[in-house]
């Protein structure tokens, strides 16, 4: 016997601070890199990464490892067409995006996701912890 798909009405959790500000589009990235360049993929990274934010409308992104090697970045844009219109013009620093290609050895699929509540507190750029308890 089948199963039938139940429809989740939302919200489910208490009314959190997601307005019209939310990212409509999400999604994360995975990759296994070449031994040895981890280090080469983090300063690329980081560098795409600013002038995506800086010079074609993202929103920012994550970077992760994870305890299985995989890396992963959770990328936010304003919708799914800034993110196309972002990235179709030519790249925002070809050497850096050659310095990524070269420390993947393995890119896994996108995960497109759907923002549906957003408890998220940006970190502090003053460098304490945030913590009042601190």
């Amino acid at each position: 016997m089948r199963a039938r798909k139940r429809e989740v009405k939302l919200p489910l959790l208490p009314e959190s601070d997601m307005d019209n500000a939310t990212p409509a589009f999400c999604a994360i990235y995975r990759w296994r890199l070449h031994p040895g360049s981890e280090e080469s993929f983090v300063r690329a990274w980081a560098r795409v990464t600013e002038l995506l934010l800086t010079e074609r409308g993202s929103l920012g992104s994550r970077l992760h490892r994870g305890p299985d090697n995989i890396w992963y970045s959770y990328t936010q844009w304003p919708s799914l067409a800034a993110k196309t219109e972002g990235l179709a013009r030519p790249s925002v620093d070809p050497e850096a995006w050659q310095q990524l290609r070269e420390a993947i050895a393995e890119s896994l699929p996108e995960l497109i996701l759907e923002p549906v509540a957003d408890f998220l507190a940006p970190l502090p750029r003053d460098g304490s912890s945030g913590n009042p308890t601190n």
